[in-house]
């Protein structure tokens, strides 16, 4: 099996800096973490940071991405 057909593609999510602001941020993150999903946190409209449960981010090291986080 190659990693393409191994590879599930979910359009990913997106808020606000505000959204966190807003007594939010709890809810939201629990909710990330528990559906496995990540996000895209936007200043201004533009993309400042993922976020993303840690054990997928553990996955992912294991995964090889670690070669990444260098740069």
């Amino acid at each position: 099996m190659e990693i393409e057909d191994r590879v599930q593609t979910q359009p990913m999510e997106f808020y606000n800096m505000s959204d966190f602001l807003q007594g939010q941020p709890s809810k939201l993150i629990t909710r990330l973490s528990e559906d496995e999903k990540i996000a895209f946190v936007l200043k201004n409209g533009k993309p400042v940071a993922i976020l993303m449960s840690n054990d997928r981010y553990e996955r992912l090291l294991k995964a090889g991405i670690r070669r990444f986080a260098k740069l």
